[in-house]
């Protein structure tokens, strides 16, 4: 739902009485700041969020089979008495 032009005005009308137009260069400021913080914010979890779906994965390591563990015992070479 798009926002009517007259409900902006309307809108920058009633903060103009309530604020007065001195405080409005200060308050667009305070909201110039408050959007600047939040996109930095933004940027830097989305750079974080990207940053760690990229990293590579170790290598698994694998175990060798039994039975080659098995064979490579010196128990397993002995003859038996």
């Amino acid at each position: 739902m798009p926002i009517h032009w007259f409900w902006i005005l309307a809108l920058l009308v009633v903060v103009l009485i309530i604020f007065g137009p001195g405080r409005l260069p200060e308050l667009g400021g305070a909201v110039g700041k408050a959007m600047r913080e939040f996109r930095k914010a933004t940027t830097e979890i989305t750079t974080e969020m990207t940053a760690a779906a990229q990293k590579p994965e170790p290598p698994a390591v694998t175990t060798p089979p039994e039975s080659a563990a098995k064979g490579s015992t010196s128990e397993a070479n002995s003859p038996k008495s």
